[in-house]
């Protein structure tokens, strides 16, 4: 696995003003679009590509376009969903699939709820979206599942991650041949007792859209 932490000033103070708790939620998920599109041109170097001819209004010259099959972005519901149009502005022609997970508070165990995917993920790139890579689990549970769904290059933005969490997911795809790249905002200290990444920024998912 690839482990890619984001090091720009630009990022670091986005990061600083999700952290805050006095950020208000609009100011949240404004910062959060913000951020992932920085994150996403991190996310993106390797996205395949194709060459193309095309007459400029000097001369013919040849450029590149995205190779198909199209890549797919794949938010985590439902804090995934608030990092969806900062990665789709820097893609706007890749699909966009989902996947609904949610973690027990008291067990952290993940579970499946919700999938809306293409059948075969053959020869796609795959980008994950998740903000908070925390204990692992919904990583490791999404990388298997899309797997399992012929998906053979994958790459996971997340703003946050605990080191607990990377080691689990690494420990996960030790026997896996699949290339996983993981892209991240920061590295923070620890998990607490429930799970949450400290300092973090708290439920990413309450912050984006409330608690209703």
């Amino acid at each position: 696995m690839d482990v890619h932490v984001a090091d720009h000033p630009l990022i670091a103070h986005k990061l600083t003003y999700l952290r805050d708790k006095r950020t208000d939620s609009p100011t949240f998920r404004r910062l959060a679009e913000e951020l992932v599109t920085l994150l996403a041109y991190e996310a993106t170097r390797d996205v395949r590509v194709e060459p193309i001819d095309i007459d400029t209004p000097v001369a013919p010259t040849r450029g590149i376009k995205l190779a198909k099959p199209k890549p797919i972005i794949v938010p985590i519901l439902r804090a995934g969903l608030g990092m969806l149009e900062g990665m789709v502005r820097l893609l706007p022609s890749a699909e966009v699939g989902f996947l609904g997970m949610i973690r027990n508070e008291e067990t952290l165990e993940v579970s499946t709820y919700a999938n809306r995917l293409p059948d075969d993920l053959t020869g796609r790139q795959v980008y994950i979206l998740d903000p908070m890579l925390a204990t692992g689990g919904t990583l490791v549970m999404a990388i298997d599942y899309l797997a399992g769904m012929g998906a053979r290059d994958i790459t996971c933005v997340c703003l946050l991650a605990a080191p607990e969490g990377i080691r689990h997911v690494e420990e996960q795809l030790q026997t896996s041949h699949i290339p996983v790249k993981v892209v991240l905002g920061a590295v923070d200290e620890r998990l607490d007792d429930m799970g949450y990444i400290v300092p973090g920024l708290g439920d990413a998912g309450d912050r984006l859209y409330g608690v209703a």
